[in-house]
C-alpha cells in the first residue's frame, strides 16, 4: 500500500494515515494479516516524524484495525471479530450524525442521502469483488 499525505488537508497527518488504512481495509486493498510498514519506514517514506506514525498506529490499534506483534511487525487485524453489532453501530453514530447535519445544511432530503449511500455501497461491493448485481432501493 502506498500512503499519500496532503499537508494542506484539514485532517492532521496522523488522521490522514488512519483514514487511508481504514479505507484500504474497507476496500479490501488491505486484508487481515497484511503487514504494514514500520513506524520508521513509513516516516522516512512520507518524510514525517516517527511519532506521527506511532500516533496513527496507536489509534488504529486501539480501534482494532491493526495489531502489533513484538519483533514481527504491525499487521492488519480482524476488527469486526472483537466488536458486537451494537458496538459497531455505535461507532458509526458520529459519522451518521455528521452526514445528516451536512445534508440538512445543504438542504438535501433524506431520500437523496439514502440513494447516495446505496450508490457508494454498490461501488464498495464492486471494489471488494462482491459483484453486487443490483442496488437495493
Amino acid at each position: 500500500m502506498r500512503f499519500q499525505i496532503k499537508p494542506g488537508d484539514e485532517l492532521p497527518i496522523y488522521r490522514q494515515i488512519m483514514r487511508q488504512v481504514v479505507d484500504a481495509v474497507a476496500g479490501a486493498r488491505l486484508r487481515p494479516g497484511d503487514k504494514l510498514p514500520s513506524h520508521r519506514e513509513l516516516s522516512q517514506e512520507l518524510v514525517i516524524a516517527p511519532l506521527t506514525v506511532k500516533k496513527a498506529y496507536d489509534e488504529l490499534e486501539r480501534e482494532g484495525y491493526i495489531e502489533t506483534i513484538r519483533g514481527q511487525g504491525t499487521f492488519v487485524g480482524d476488527q469486526t471479530r472483537a466488536l458486537t453489532t451494537a458496538a459497531r453501530l455505535e461507532r458509526l453514530r458520529p459519522l451518521a450524525q455528521r452526514l445528516l447535519h451536512e445534508a440538512t445544511l445543504l438542504n438535501i432530503e433524506l431520500k437523496q442521502v439514502q440513494h447516495l449511500i446505496d450508490e457508494e455501497n454498490f461501488r464498495l461491493e464492486r471494489a471488494r469483488g462482491g459483484g453486487a448485481e443490483k442496488r437495493s432501493r
